[in-house]
Parts: structure tokens; C-alpha cells; sequence
């Protein structure tokens, strides 16, 4: 189906498809693109929003620090201005983070949370690693990290398969704004902390995927994750490694849909 493009208070967004809306936020670095794959294969029964997060892809790009409560309020603003009052909400990585504060601030608004290769309360190490990333970044070292992000995202058979989408991904961060994306990745950084405590109050059907192989989002996380949450399910993904959208786009799509089967056969 064709996609309607558009900006609306500074927001880039891409909407397709009809039916039962849903709304999805990409990672750090990243942007709405991330979603085609998963978009196409929900648009034939929903109406699915995906936009670039501030400080992201054709986003504003506000100086920092960047605070949770600044993109609830981008997306309360973009959803308001759209016509959705009600919506299956999903966010991979960092947009899982910025999907669970909305759903704490807007629980009524959430039909069912889906939180993809999200991460979930850091120990000191994993946090310090993240923390060296950001470090790198304002210290001018970009560039030298997308490389080994690349190689943790992906599995070995998907960069083997598809040297063109790595590509894009590679461009896409390389092209980012780069005291927005410190200011992006600094958030990133230490928001799970302050959410781990506060998952308990979301009381909305709540999925939690991961890749088996992801080594930051891991499946401990992920577990943890869903036993912290009233309504929740976990989901590890045999073989994947961080990018599951866009190296199991089907999958993921069946797991947003809420499609029972599919879920129950990925949960095997």
C-alpha cells in the first residue's frame, strides 16, 4: 500500500495501510526506515504510524540533554494530531524505553505494548559499556564504533544475505546529527534504571522480545523484563541477534498483530 508522508510540530512521520492502528519508534541512531519491512507486512490490516524520534532522521533536532518526558510528549503530540486516541504501541531498543514511559503516562491511550530488543535495569558493567559509547561519540570517535555495532546487531548469515541493507543502516548512522545523537545516546544510557522500578504500574498486555544472541538487549534482560510486568510475556527468538525487524520482518510483524500462532510458535 502506498504511504502518506508528512511533518506535523516538527515530527517526520510515514503512515500506511488501514485498519486498527499501530504506532512504532525506531532505536537510537536509527530512524523510521528501520520499519519498512515490518510496515509492509502490517499495513494490509492496520494503520501503521511509524516517525523519527527527535534528534532523529527529518525530526527536529532540539540541543540537550534530552529527557524521557520529551518524547512522550512528541508522540502524545503527533498521535493527537493524527486522530489516534487508542493504539497497539511498539518500540525497538531505545523506543522500547520511550514506549514504556508513554504507557505509564497514557495507560488508557495503549491498547497492547510490544518491547522489542529492549534493555531492562543494566548491571554496572553493561551500563559502563553503554557509558564508553557515549564517551566516544563526544570525544569525536563516531564512526570507529559503527563498525563493531554493526557486527553485534546482525548475524553473520544476514551480512552475508543482505550487504545493502547493512549498508543503509551504516549511512544512516554515519549521517546522524551528532551532539543530538550524544544527547539521544546519553538518555538511552541511563533511562532503563529509572523505569525498571516503575514497570509494575504498566498494566497493559505487554509482549517482550529479544534475540537470543543479543548482547545488549539480552534474553536475561527480557525475562526479567516480563516478570516485572503485570500482563507480561517474554519472547526469545532463537538465532537473531539485536536487529530483529529487520532480519525477521514477518515474525515481528505477527508479534505486533497479537496473531496467537505465530507467537505461540516463536515461544517454542
Amino acid at each position: 500500500m502506498s504511504a502518506r508522508e508528512g511533518v506535523l510540530g516538527g515530527t517526520h512521520y510515514r503512515r500506511s495501510g488501514a485498519g486498527a492502528p499501530v504506532i512504532l519508534i525506531h532505536g537510537v541512531g536509527a530512524d523510521l526506515e528501520m520499519w519498512e519491512p515490518v510496515a509492509a507486512r502490517l499495513a494490509a490490516e492496520h494503520d501503521v504510524l511509524r516517525y523519527d524520534m527527535q534528534g532523529h532522521g527529518a525530526s527536529t533536532k532540539p540541543p540537550g540533554p534530552y529527557h524521557l518526558d520529551g518524547f512522550v510528549d512528541q508522540l502524545r503530540r503527533l498521535a493527537d494530531g493524527l486522530g489516534l486516541p487508542r493504539f497497539v504501541l511498539a518500540g525497538f531498543s531505545m523506543g522500547g524505553l520511550v514506549a514504556q514511559a508513554f504507557a505509564l503516562a497514557e495507560p488508557a491511550r495503549v491498547e497492547r505494548l510490544v518491547l522489542l530488543n529492549t534493555v531492562f535495569d543494566r548491571s554496572a558493567q553493561e551500563r559502563a559499556a553503554v557509558e564508553a559509547r557515549v564517551r566516544e561519540v563526544l570525544d569525536g570517535g563516531h564512526e570507529a564504533g559503527i563498525a563493531a555495532a554493526l557486527e553485534r546487531w546482525f548475524t553473520p548469515g544476514f551480512h552475508a544475505r543482505r550487504p545493502e541493507a547493512i549498508d543503509a543502516i551504516r549511512r544512516r548512522m554515519e549521517s546522524n546529527d551528532l551532539p543530538a545523537y550524544a544527547a539521544a545516546y546519553g538518555l538511552f544510557a541511563t533511562a532503563d534504571q529509572a523505569l525498571a522500578a516503575q514497570l509494575g504500574c504498566i498494566q497493559v498486555p505487554t509482549t517482550v522480545v529479544t534475540g537470543a544472541e543479543d548482547r545488549r538487549s539480552t534474553a536475561a534482560m527480557a525475562t526479567a523484563m516480563a516478570e516485572h510486568l503485570p500482563r507480561g510475556r517474554c519472547l526469545i527468538i532463537p538465532g537473531q541477534r539485536h536487529m530483529t525487524p529487520l532480519e525477521v520482518p514477518r515474525l515481528v510483524a505477527e508479534i505486533i498483530a497479537g496473531r496467537t500462532a505465530a507467537i505461540d510458535a516463536a515461544a517454542q
